[in-house]
């Protein structure tokens, strides 16, 4: 097949232990998915969950051990960060049932969910769509993929930010409002899920502004931590 011109590279993220790299094919995200995040953001209750979607070729990755650079983007005069559990979709379906969802998921990572706070929250003021303030460039950072049988117990982990040396957010998946599998069975209604999916499931309390040269470091116990610096 000729094109008109090169393609994109495929975004790949790395899977420890494994010279093999897991491809990322979409990026999910779940909205309030904490109480006390969907307390600070003026919400409250168990609100059904919704999702929107980053570009695959948003996500920044390395090997292990690495510090990932991410650019202060532009527009924006209030860069957030969001902590999250990242769920790697091995095996694709559609309508799947919660107490089946582990039988598709390949592996865990941590990931960054940046965000552009002024801007989404301007569109939210005007009823219009928020993807300037979330899918920008650069904007999910991912680290290494841990495959499931290797992760531990992932639904009881501790998931923690520190900026700068500095606790930020600090919480436990068990606190997740829609857990993994049930969030898997929502978004498998709405989309057909295939391998190469991520599905940020949420961020904890404590979200705030980074600026320029601060770094973050966001663990989930049982898997490889994510540094990122802000450039």
């Amino acid at each position: 097949m000729k094109y008109l011109f090169e393609p994109i590279p495929v975004v790949s993220l790395a899977i420890a232990g494994r010279v093999e790299r897991f491809p990322v094919r979409r990026v999910y995200c779940v909205g309030r998915n904490y109480v006390e995040h969907a307390k600070e953001m003026g919400f409250s209750g168990r609100e059904p969950p919704f999702f929107f979607l980053k570009p695959a070729d948003a996500v920044v990755t390395g090997d292990a051990g690495a510090t990932l650079g991410v650019p202060y983007p532009s527009l924006t005069k209030s860069l957030h960060h969001e902590i999250e559990l990242v769920v790697a979709i091995g095996t694709g379906g559609r309508n799947i049932p919660a107490a089946e969802a582990e039988r598709h998921i390949f592996g865990y990572a941590v990931g960054l969910d940046m965000t552009r706070r002024d801007l989404q929250n301007d569109m939210k003021k005007q009823g219009r769509p928020w993807e300037i303030g979330k899918a920008f460039d650069r904007s999910a950072p991912v680290g290494v993929v841990t495959p499931a049988s290797e992760a531990g117990a992932v639904a009881r982990a501790e998931i923690s930010l520190s900026v700068n040396g500095e606790a930020r957010q600090r919480s436990d998946l068990s606190k997740l409002i829609w857990n993994i599998g049930e969030t898997i069975e929502h978004l498998s209604a709405a989309w057909e899920l295939a391998p190469g999916d991520l599905i940020f499931t949420g961020t904890p309390e404590g979200v705030a502004a980074v600026v320029q040269d601060d770094l973050l470091v966001g663990q989930v116990t049982g898997l490889q931590p994510l540094r990122v610096q802000i450039t």
